[in-house]
């Protein structure tokens, strides 16, 4: 388990739900990778990539809802920012589990 944390440290984490719009197939990165563009709805629309092409196809991504921390500082990866950072759980195999709403919920919602 990692350090403890207070109350006060996990508010300062913004996670919040968004639907992918769009999936690319990202060549220049050092692992396999998706390109995804999220709709956060009043927040706008981010770009992120992932390593999860192992478990997920882009058919399965396409208009899906997904977690992601928005107050995560923009990444460059390879030639593409990284606006936010997806969730999810490595499982047993060291694959990507994406973590998600189990109903829909609106666009920008945020977790708490």
């Amino acid at each position: 388990m990692k350090e403890e944390i207070t109350f006060e440290d996990f508010l300062k984490v913004d996670i919040r739900i968004g639907t992918i719009i769009e999936v690319n197939y990202f060549p220049k990165a050092r692992k396999p990778a998706y390109q995804l563009k999220i709709d956060f709805g009043d927040l706008g629309i981010k770009k992120t990539s992932a390593q999860i092409t192992d478990l997920y196809s882009k058919e399965d991504l396409l208009n899906a809802q997904v977690s992601a921390i928005m107050n995560f500082k923009s990444r460059q990866i390879a030639n593409f920012m990284s606006e936010v950072l997806v969730l999810g759980i490595y499982n047993t195999d060291g694959k990507v589990v994406l973590l998600r709403a189990s109903k829909a919920v609106k666009n920008g919602e945020q977790v708490r």
